[in-house]
């Protein structure tokens, strides 16, 4: 079953004389047929020379900011292994608890 990753944004912290936008709250969920799982965080930006007006600003261009600042390709990489990894431990668990002699 294919895995799909879904970025977000929350909230975005900004200045507000001039909306320069400082942090980005966003999430990562993955999820498949039957299960699923998600992180969240927090990242922040340093000020370009070119500043997009904080009500022009739409949620793929700050998806994008995120994954830059957070390392690019690589980094989105890990992040989503690590949740397909609790994905693949949901599906096939490597520990249990209770006893054998009950049903």
């Amino acid at each position: 079953m294919a895995t799909t990753f879904t970025w977000g944004i929350n909230t975005l912290e900004r200045e507000t004389d001039d909306g320069f936008v400082f942090t980005a709250h966003y999430t990562v969920n993955a999820s498949d047929e039957a299960y699923s799982s998600g992180a969240y965080g927090s990242i922040g930006f340093q000020r370009p020379d070119n500043l997009i007006p904080y009500n022009q600003l739409d949620e793929p261009t700050v998806i994008g900011w995120v994954k830059e600042a957070l390392g690019g390709d690589e980094k989105i990489a890990e992040i989503e292994a690590a949740l397909q990894s609790q994905i693949d431990e949901q599906r096939h668990p490597s520990k249990a608890a209770g006893v054998p002699w009950a049903s």
